[in-house]
């Protein structure tokens, strides 16, 4: 078979652009935010156990528009992240593959995420 033959590899522009697609893209984008994250998490633990003046600091970014921002981000991508591996995990029992019900569990989980983020955030707020 000669080169001008072959088939190219599989691309992007190849390929129907599908909710499926952007639900296993967002899945990995939210596991890497929480990965970056948890490096918020860990610079306010030290700041936490360096003293006050470094505490206040953290505590200043953190309850800024921006810092406030990152966190309902990282809040949404941890409940994305938990409600898509839960969907996985009854995956794994070999439940759930027919594509009626993988469409609707699939569209349940960003509105999943959305609603427990905006209720864990009122519910925090009223705390305060």
């Amino acid at each position: 078979m000669s080169t001008q033959e072959r088939p190219l590899s599989p691309h992007l522009q190849v390929y129907r652009w599908q909710w499926t697609m952007a639900y296993s893209i967002l899945h990995r984008a939210t596991g890497v935010a929480l990965g970056v994250g948890t490096l918020l998490l860990v610079w306010w633990l030290v700041a936490l156990s360096s003293g006050p003046e470094a505490f206040d600091t953290v505590q200043a970014v953190i309850g800024s528009f921006i810092g406030r921002l990152a966190l309902f981000g990282w809040t949404f991508a941890l409940f994305y992240h938990l409600a898509n591996g839960i969907r996985h995990l009854v995956w794994d029992t070999g439940r759930g593959f027919d594509l009626d019900v993988a469409a609707k569990t699939g569209h349940a989980v960003p509105v999943v995420a959305a609603v427990l983020t905006i209720l864990s955030w009122i519910v925090g707020y009223a705390a305060l």
